[in-house]
């Protein structure tokens, strides 16, 4: 069955979700970062949110015919807000991906799918090389779990610990570029 998907973030270049969901015959609207109405929410089956840097209003969390789903690149409850694969290494915590239930405190919604990720300790690993695994491995884990995901036929989890959590202005001043030596930059 045809399902309107609003799809918040990333592009068609940055993932390789939105030409998958277009397969399985969905109707597919990309937003970009631009931001939610009223019209476009009360006109989608659902709404996946991917690499969007806005903040979803409540409002309009509670317009949704069912909850909007974040793809996070980390191993929620650690590593809430942004630049979660820097901070799993600078607080040596645990690494992996998360889809989840938007709701209104930030990456504190209902867990319905996640996976550890584990990186070999290679001297030349990098930010930018774990960032594309981490992308790789969601997109994996949304392909996989697509049919529950599409009929809304999942179990959820409350995590009740509170994690970790960074604003986007705690990222260090020295990291200009990702293409940066993990385990030279902590020593």
């Amino acid at each position: 069955m045809k399902k309107k998907i609003t799809f918040l973030g990333y592009t068609s270049r940055q993932t390789k979700l939105i030409k998958f969901l277009r397969s399985k015959n969905n109707l597919v609207k990309t937003l970009g970062n631009k931001s939610l109405n009223k019209e476009i929410i009360e006109n989608s089956d659902l709404i996946l949110s991917f690499g969007y840097r806005k903040i979803i209003k409540s409002n309009h969390l509670k317009l949704s015919k069912r909850p909007i789903l974040n793809l996070h690149i980390s191993y929620l409850p650690y590593n809430r807000g942004s630049h979660p694969n820097y901070w799993s290494f600078a607080d040596n915590t645990p690494k992996g991906v998360t889809i989840h239930e938007i709701d209104r405190k930030i990456d504190m919604g209902y867990v319905v799918f996640r996976k550890k990720i584990f990186f070999k300790k290679k001297k030349n690993l990098t930010f930018l090389e774990t960032h594309k695994i981490l992308i790789r491995q969601i997109e994996k884990l949304f392909i996989e779990k697509y049919n529950k995901i599409i009929s809304g036929k999942y179990s959820k989890k409350k995590i009740n610990s509170r994690g970790t959590y960074h604003r986007s202005t705690e990222l260090p001043k020295d990291i200009k570029k990702w293409n940066i030596n993990i385990y030279d930059y902590f020593k």
